[in-house]
């Protein structure tokens, strides 16, 4: 069954349009509490209660006030924590035994975006049918319960306390950071009171950049989606490394001593390597846009390893589908459901500075045994609604460039979820060989696919 209004992680778009409107978030809120009220199992008497987390946009505040008067409508307390990473909120719901928890964030998108995300209260995204029942009665009459039966609202004054130890708690007891000095980048975002500390606490010297948010800056020359200024602050401090995560710290990428940046894929091949020295890892989920590399190191390991649609969501349903505990994606969502139920950029950080200290050397020897093929992206327009997979010369320009990389490489064509564009993109061992190979794809759609 299609969704009306979520997405593959929840609902999100340009604040003051529709759906991310304070009337439309009102009515989500109302919904959703309807929903847990029909479904929560709760004893009589009790009402079932959410969190609700946000990042540091302007917006949040609108929409958070939103949410809250949806959910006191309906009967539904509410927590409330204020500006806390996605992750912190899935654990913190798990852990204060709440019903769900909502984020207010956009993640990676500039501040003029905003979203709603809904976590279970186990701490995963909500099962399809949860949504669609949340969906159904959006559009339904809103009838505000009796004022005794309102759901209230206070704020969890230790949330930031707690989470910080909860992140610490994933590093092993027998190892710290002494020594390290590590630049942290929080694009001026949900982490920016948070992952400072958690390294700090753990031992290591900590400069933070990106950690003076305005409601306006969040991601701005900052974070994940744009490491170079992190590239730059370790090789002028003089740091042993460097971390960027994204506006809700669910995405991690990390930079070496000489300012190389090294991506979700090669983060995730130095978890999958401890954890493996240790005990048998049964297999890792990737996506389509996995790189190649990770791909055959994990044979050479005898490791299983499958790929899932681009979306830490379905990579988690893959993970859950196998029995399988390590996945993720070269963007830097990176799962490790032995240490949390979804992806967190701090956690994820901290499993690879553990093996760091494991292995005794430094980023660069850990995460240098990973190099990546060469990709080439190109993002070409086409009109709404064309049927690409159809189009024979498109199909001839794919299979000619399959035919002649062969084992040496990939060909991948997706259509973007939010733009009207087709996706291209090219894998292999050389660079000059991917890039016109790319660029013959793409002038392919170029020639039959006219933007609408």
């Amino acid at each position: 069954m299609s969704r009306k209004y979520f997405g593959t992680d929840g609902v999100r778009g340009r604040v003051g349009e529709f759906p991310i409107t304070p009337d439309f978030v009102m009515r989500l809120g109302y919904s959703a509490g309807k929903v847990l009220l029909e479904r929560g199992g709760m004893p009589a008497g009790e009402r079932p209660g959410v969190l609700i987390g946000k990042d540091t946009r302007i917006s949040g505040y609108m929409l958070e006030s939103a949410l809250e008067a949806g959910f006191s409508a309906a009967g539904v307390d509410v927590c409330l924590v204020g500006p806390m990473p996605t992750p912190a909120v899935a654990y913190l719901t798990r852990a204060l035994r709440l019903q769900a928890g909502i984020v207010i964030s956009a993640s990676h998108n500039p501040f003029y975006d905003n979203g709603i995300k809904f976590f279970s209260a186990l701490g995963t995204k909500l099962p399809d049918d949860v949504e669609h029942a949340i969906e159904a009665g959006i559009d339904q009459e809103m009838r505000c319960a009796p004022s005794g039966e309102l759901g209230r609202a206070r704020r969890i004054e230790d949330a930031r306390g707690r989470y910080i130890e909860f992140c610490k708690s994933t590093f092993p007891n027998e190892l710290d950071l002494r020594g390290l000095k590590i630049v942290v980048d929080c694009a001026h975002g949900a982490a920016y009171h948070i992952a400072p500390d958690v390294f700090h606490e753990l031992g290591a010297e900590v400069i933070a950049i990106g950690a003076q948010p305005n409601g306006v800056n969040i991601n701005e020359k900052h974070g994940a989606t744009a490491p170079r200024a992190l590239c730059e602050a370790v090789v002028a401090n003089r740091a042993d490394l460097g971390i960027a995560l994204d506006g809700d710290a669910d995405r991690i990428l990390m930079v070496d001593g000489e300012g190389a940046l090294y991506d979700g894929d090669q983060l995730l091949m130095a978890i999958v390597r401890s954890r493996a020295a240790k005990a048998p890892v049964r297999g890792v989920v990737g996506t389509l846009m996995t790189n190649l590399a990770l791909e055959r190191a994990l044979a050479e390991m005898e490791i299983p390893f499958v790929r899932a649609a681009v979306g830490d969501r379905y990579v988690v349903e893959a993970l859950h589908r196998n029995g399988w505990l390590y996945g993720g994606e070269n963007s830097g969502h990176i799962l490790a459901l032995d240490r949390h139920s979804t992806g967190d950029g701090i956690i994820a950080g901290l499993q690879v500075l553990a093996a760091l200290r494991e292995s005794g050397g430094d980023l660069k020897s850990l995460l240098g045994g990973l190099p990546l093929y060469p990709q080439k992206l190109i993002n070409v327009p086409m009109s709404k609604g064309f049927a690409w997979q159809d189009n024979a010369a498109i199909r001839a320009a794919r299979e000619a460039v399959e035919l002649r990389l062969g084992a040496r490489g990939r060909v991948l064509l997706r259509p973007s979820g939010t733009e009207p564009l087709l996706r291209v993109m090219v894998e292999g061992e050389d660079a000059e060989e991917v890039l016109a190979a790319a660029e013959e794809i793409a002038g392919a759609v170029r020639a039959t696919a006219v933007a609408g």
